[in-house]
């Protein structure tokens, strides 16, 4: 495994619209995993832009960066929006699935609580005004609406937020691909570039207890994820994690589609078409400048804006 030491450089920043675009230099640490040296990487990682200052050209602002808030029930407005809008693009992909699935998001203004989605509200169908504000106890707020969630999203998602203080946000639902990729409790293959994105960053919950109504199966879930941003619960569905409900959404958004990619790709093996696999080398130089925070937050706007023009922006409601 590689690890990422970062060192911010202050006093090389720009301003720009919604915050500050700090260039950042990496110092990559050998941990233990075998792979082939990277030298490639480590000749281009000093000193350089990561994600969307790398990826945007033409001399212009990338117009999609992740707003920074000095008001925090501004951002709380922000957020709750945002999922909302995360709710209509899971349930156009077509991933609602009677009670099961939920979203989860860490509260800015007070962060020992956060927002979820009510139980029997269809994804395509949930609005702002939807979200249910818990506590880590599972006491339903006065300022959320007032609705019953779903028991065993709240053991996942409240154990989760314990486990994982920089984690603010998690997507869970039981997916066609993803359910029928996790029988096979196995990780992904690095089989093209997008899923790199999940290089040595994803893992496989293989203990599968039952629908999560005990309190210690949602405790096991959040060890078996540790430190990754994604796991795939064998038997039950995937989940992703993030700084932010664009980030988590976008990656289980492809998670997904990285599942029904790698089940083709399987069946095509299976006639004798022989899969060429991504070199270590380059899947972690590919996930290292595509999957830090600000790039996958931005990478969820394009489907974010495309819910605000189909409808109107009722679930801002």
């Amino acid at each position: 495994m590689y690890e990422i030491k970062w060192n911010f450089n202050l006093k090389r920043y720009k301003k720009n619209g919604t915050g500050l675009n700090v260039l950042r230099s990496i110092r990559i640490i050998n941990t233990n995993m075998k792979m082939s040296s990277f030298t490639k990487h480590e000749k281009a990682s000093t000193d350089i832009s990561r994600g969307n200052s790398s990826l945007a050209f033409g001399g212009l602002e990338y117009a999609h960066k992740r707003p920074v808030f000095d008001d925090k029930k501004i951002e709380r407005r922000h957020i709750k929006e945002h999922m909302a809008g995360a709710f209509r693009v899971f349930g156009r992909r077509g991933y609602n699935e009677g009670p099961a699935g939920h979203m989860s998001v860490r509260d800015p203004v007070n962060r020992e609580t956060f927002w979820i989605n009510p139980l029997g509200i269809h994804f395509s169908s949930i609005k702002t005004s939807d979200l249910v504000h818990v506590d880590s106890e599972g006491n339903i707020l006065k300022d959320g609406n007032q609705a019953p969630i779903n028991a065993a999203g709240f053991k996942i998602h409240s154990e989760l937020h314990k486990a994982r203080p920089d984690v603010n946000a998690a997507c869970h639902a039981h997916t066609i691909y993803g359910k029928a990729w996790s029988a096979f409790g196995k990780e992904l293959d690095m089989i093209n570039q997008d899923a790199c994105i999940f290089f040595n960053c994803h893992t496989v919950y293989k203990n599968f207890g039952g629908v999560v109504l005990d309190e210690q199966e949602g405790k096991k879930i959040a060890q078996a994820l540790s430190k990754n941003k994604a796991i795939i619960l064998q038997n039950h569905g995937i989940l992703t994690v993030g700084e932010t409900i664009d980030e988590a959404g976008y990656l289980f958004d492809l998670l997904e589609r990285t599942c029904q990619i790698q089940l083709n790709v399987e069946m095509a093996a299976k006639v004798g078409l022989e899969k060429k696999l991504i070199a270590n080398e380059e899947a972690y130089y590919t996930q290292y400048n595509t999957s830090d925070p600000e790039s996958l937050y931005s990478a969820f706007q394009s489907d974010y804006n495309l819910e605000l023009e189909l409808t109107n922006a009722n679930f801002l409601l």
